[in-house]
């Protein structure tokens, strides 16, 4: 199910929320200048009078749902968030009838693909608006994420040895993010997003069906 994210910060709150397809395209016109402007200038170089010229909407119109630069990066960042989560929930769902190989390999083809979704943004983000406060929104992936996990791998209970599979949603959601976040961010030379993605269907695939301690 949806759930509907807020930034963490009362001062990130949009002032008002579209209600008609008109405010809706108003809306996501600025969230869209407010990216690009973000890619090329940092945020440093953000404002929202470049926002506005950017998005052909006068600055009145912009602080009529933003009050300012940081909400507006809030607002972007919960956004690229809920496009991400789309993406991977997408990937669970296709994965779901299928074997423990081919489901986890869907789960990090969706992780892959999320990592895609605007990758420029996602780094600028990641490496610039650490400290903004935007948190909400990636709680809710996290949980939304490890429910659909827990789903997958019950299909496949009589092959997966780890006892608790809560848990083992959690270390694949994050170990799994982990590592294809940093090849996005470095790329470092030789290393594919498609190659990491093969190395940690093994990985994952050793984890969850290792022998239990005879001990």
């Amino acid at each position: 199910m949806a759930h509907t994210t807020q930034p963490a910060h009362t001062g990130l709150a949009p002032r008002k929320r579209p209600s008609q397809s008109r405010s809706a395209h108003t809306v996501d016109a600025i969230l869209d200048a407010t990216a690009r402007i973000l890619v090329e200038r940092g945020y440093a170089g953000t404002s929202t009078n470049a926002v506005a010229e950017r998005a052909g909407v006068s600055v009145g119109s912009l602080y009529q749902y933003f009050p300012n630069k940081d909400a507006l990066i809030a607002a972007l960042h919960t956004r690229h968030i809920e496009r991400m989560k789309a993406v991977i929930e997408a990937a669970l769902a296709r994965a779901m009838d299928t074997n423990l190989d081919d489901g986890l390999a869907g789960l990090i083809e969706g992780a892959v693909e999320a990592h895609r979704v605007e990758a420029d943004l996602h780094r600028v983000l990641d490496q610039q608006m650490t400290g903004l406060g935007v948190v909400d929104a990636h709680d809710q992936f996290d949980a939304v994420l490890e429910d659909r996990i827990v789903a997958l791998l019950q299909r496949h209970r009589d092959a997966i040895t780890v006892a608790d599979l809560r848990l083992a949603a959690y270390m694949l959601n994050h170990s799994t993010h982990a590592l294809i976040h940093t090849v996005v961010a470095q790329r470092p030379r030789g290393v594919t997003l498609a190659a990491a993605g093969a190395e940690i269907v093994r990985m994952m695939r050793a984890y969850l069906t290792a022998p239990a301690d005879a001990s």
